[in-house]
């Protein structure tokens, strides 16, 4: 009989509850490696006490069999706890995954700028986040200033290779020290400025004083 149930589900033919264990045991497989150690622990504490149940009922010790009976079924109900928790957590980070692309792609389209209106803007669009706004309010935020980085980089790259094509033979700190007194505003970014310029040129890094 053991035998038709491993051929059973090695031919795909499982009970439907299967396809929402394999989802389950996906989420754990893909979780941070803290949360598998929380998970793989207990199963190995279950499979003890399943071992020392099994051995309590060939030597038959009923007081052992009840001890052991009542570890095994804690054991399991944390195991149960433990995997409902990172089911939460797949599910939140999928939501916010999901939240994140479409408000990006509804802040670039719209050319937005103040977060109160593309939350408004968007929940509106989207009624389905009316619950959420607190997440897309603070992923709003979160995306506005990668937004504002990305500009800000992109304006440095602009501005650096105006000045490498003019100092082509001018070294990387050489180049620094030009743009800081050209673009003084840049002052207190040497770091990112000096790292910009030797993506730029090809060159490796050295450490520099800010």
């Amino acid at each position: 009989r053991g035998r038709r149930i491993l051929l059973y589900f090695i031919n795909g033919r499982e009970m439907p509850r299967s396809s929402r264990i394999r989802r389950y045991l996906q989420e754990v497989a893909s979780s941070p490696r803290a949360e598998q150690i929380s998970f793989i622990i207990p199963i190995l504490i279950v499979i003890a006490e399943i071992i020392l149940m099994i051995h309590a009922i060939d030597i038959g010790e009923p007081y052992v069999i009840i001890l052991t009976s009542f570890l095994l079924t804690v054991s399991i109900l944390e195991l149960a706890l433990i995997l409902l928790e990172i089911h939460r957590d797949q599910q939140r980070i999928n939501f916010e995954k999901i939240l994140t692309v479409e408000l990006d792609d509804f802040i670039i389209k719209n050319k937005l700028k103040n977060v109160k209106t593309i939350v408004q803007n968007f929940v509106n669009l989207h009624p389905e986040y009316e619950k959420h706004r607190n997440e897309v309010y603070r992923l709003a935020c979160q995306i506005m200033e990668i937004h504002k980085k990305e500009r800000w980089e992109e304006k440095l790259t602009k501005e650096l290779k105006k000045i490498i094509e003019t100092e082509k033979e001018a070294s990387v700190r050489e180049i620094l020290e030009i743009f800081i007194r050209k673009h003084p505003k840049y002052k207190n970014y040497k770091s990112e400025v000096y790292h910009r310029i030797c993506q730029i040129k090809g060159v490796p890094e050295e450490e520099i004083d800010d």
